[in-house]
């Protein structure tokens, strides 16, 4: 039964969303090959921590990426994401996969995929239009 919601990367992105998910009550598990990065978390995080390399099959497939219904990828590195978003998306079939890329063209080779892109530098740029536009529409 796919309930779980697997982040792969718990940098400040992947930490908070965990913490979002885990408050709205989601069976979180969070993987990071650096046990230090969990330390991110919140205290009143309620989901499983695993220190492994999501990269490695056998650690993914042991952290139980068969029960994911999506998979939010928030690694550093673009193409580790995308090798990942890729691997989950069409060897295990993950119904939803989020994917953080810090380059707009890596998008480009998830198009067409049940794979969302995810932009922290234009979130924040729109983030900072919008506050920019309501500074001066007064």
């Amino acid at each position: 039964m796919r309930n779980r919601t697997m982040i792969i990367g718990c940098g400040r992105l992947g930490a908070s969303i965990a913490n979002y998910s885990s408050q709205q009550g989601d069976n979180v598990y969070v993987l990071d090959p650096e046990k230090g990065s969990f330390d991110r978390l919140s205290e009143i995080f309620s989901g499983i921590t695993i220190a492994c390399d999501a990269t490695d099959v056998d650690e993914l497939e042991d952290a139980g990426i068969e029960d994911a219904m999506e998979v939010i990828i928030t690694t550093g590195d673009d193409n580790v994401n995308l090798f990942l978003a890729h691997l989950c998306a069409k060897v295990y079939e993950v119904p939803y996969v989020y994917v953080r890329f810090d380059d707009p063209d890596k998008g480009l080779l998830v198009q067409g995929m049940n794979i969302k892109a995810i932009y922290p530098f234009q979130l924040s740029k729109d983030r900072f239009n919008l506050l920019r536009a309501g500074v001066n529409s007064k």
